[in-house]
């Protein structure tokens, strides 16, 4: 029995614009480039400093994000003593999620954006520009 070649080139190329592949991949590639990025940093903050780089984690320092990410992940989080602590982590959270939400007009590929909308440079500044709300409430929750 003769196989169909061309059928099985199609479904390997339809996984290359499967929206959820593409933004995994996307994903990958962006936090393979903040580790190198991080990185780069160290090495030129220590060549600027006239000392040696981070050369203790791994070799050449190749896991150095991978420390850095774990040293803030463990980190206790900070927050003052008198703050009214519930408003205080709200307003982070509405922070992070306005910022979150603000994706959803930016298009990843032709037809792959959340929100298709005719008005989606007004959504990006309208949502950008609440942001400054999650800073006044932290302000006013510390007291």
């Amino acid at each position: 029995m003769k196989k169909n070649v061309g059928n099985e080139n199609a479904k390997e190329n339809s996984k290359d614009s499967d929206p959820k592949h593409v933004i995994d991949s996307t994903t990958k590639l962006l936090n393979e480039g903040v580790a190198f990025l991080v990185l780069a940093e160290c090495k030129v903050m220590a060549f600027v400093q006239r000392r040696k780089g981070p050369d203790v984690v791994g070799s050449f320092g190749l896991l150095q994000p991978l420390a850095e990410g774990l040293k803030l992940i463990l980190k206790e989080p900070i927050s003052p003593s008198s703050a009214n602590f519930s408003l205080f982590r709200m307003a982070l959270v509405a922070t992070f999620m306005l910022s979150l939400v603000a994706w959803a007009v930016v298009p990843f590929d032709y037809g792959m954006v959340l929100s298709d909308s005719n008005i989606g440079l007004l959504y990006l500044f309208a949502i950008s520009s609440l942001g400054v709300y999650g800073i006044i409430i932290v302000g006013r929750s510390s007291n």
